[in-house]
């Protein structure tokens, strides 16, 4: 199929990358022209302008995958829904949260086209592993549309659902990071009190390691915390500043509206609060790493 790629950041150009290589026409759109470069060397078609994403579409219904930060998403909608033809599909597969996406869904189909949310979770391993996406819209035709994309993007051990109406796919998605936080949390506790209880000197990457091999919490999240403590056991270096970037608060809030307690999310995202008031220790320090590991995020402020 042809699609378009608009945002070219850790994530969406691995997806890029992964679509050329699943012999999808692959057009790749970015602010910065040096990733529309580095995506063209490996066999997309560059579009340095918004008006080169739609000539390069031709005839072909237009499909545009956007994949940038949560704040700026609906203004570049906007300024594409005056540029695309009727009956073209945008793709939301950032962080967005999901009252905002379906806002943002009336506003496309006044447009007279189609939003489909896919919250995409698989970090900068995506591209090794196959990525991990949910999805929503309104008309299923459209997420039918780009599931060709869906299963590129998912191999080899990925995978991908249609949840249903707009707004759900990034709801899926948002609890699933919840869900992140605390398992991060408690992961970040226990290898705290491995390190300051009363055997000192314990070496906590093998003990991470041996909680790998099919324990009750074996998990990709322990996988990383003990890389990250095989390769710096100290974590020097690290200031413990954990940044969050909106989808457990979100969680939270759409809970309390709810009535729903969400004690173990609330506390987690009590502890990333503190960090980043000088509340640091070993724990958020740990919490830096692991974020680091998987998704690339920068390690101190």
């Amino acid at each position: 199929m042809k699609i378009a790629i608009q945002g070219l950041g850790r994530m969406g150009m691995q997806i890029a990358q992964k679509l050329v290589e699943g012999d999808h026409t692959l057009i790749a759109h970015n602010r910065s022209k040096d990733k529309i470069d580095q995506a063209v060397g490996f066999g997309a078609v560059g579009a340095y302008e918004k008006t080169d994403v739609l000539n390069a579409f031709g005839t072909d219904q237009v499909i545009i995958w956007i994949m940038l930060p949560a704040d700026i998403v609906d203004a570049e909608v906007d300024e594409w829904l005056t540029l695309i033809p009727k009956g073209s599909i945008i793709i939301d597969g950032g962080n967005s949260n999901f009252n905002l996406t379906k806002k943002l869904n009336d506003v496309v189909k006044a447009g007279g086209s189609n939003l489909v949310d896919v919250g995409t979770s698989g970090g900068i391993w995506g591209y090794q592993n196959g990525f991990c996406m949910m999805a929503g819209a309104d008309d299923e035709a459209a997420f039918k549309a780009v599931e060709p994309a869906l299963m590129t993007l998912a191999a080899p051990e990925g995978a991908y659902h249609y949840f249903g109406p707009s707004g759900s796919g990034h709801f899926v998605k948002m609890t699933h990071n919840a869900v992140e936080y605390g398992m991060m949390e408690a992961l970040a506790e226990g290898y705290h009190i491995l390190e300051e209880g009363p055997y000192k000197g314990l070496d906590l990457a093998a003990a991470g390691a041996v909680w790998q091999q099919h324990s009750v919490i074996t998990s990709w999240l322990n996988e990383l915390a003990a890389s990250a403590l095989k390769e710096n056991p100290t974590l020097e270096g690290i200031d413990g500043f954990v940044a969050e970037n909106g989808e457990g608060r979100w969680t939270l809030e759409t809970a309390q509206a709810l009535h729903i307690d969400m004690p173990v999310l609330e506390a987690s995202l009590n502890v990333r609060k503190a960090s980043r008031e000088g509340g640091v220790s070993f724990a958020t320090k740990l919490l830096a790493a692991i974020r680091n590991k998987f998704g690339g995020h920068e390690l101190n402020k």
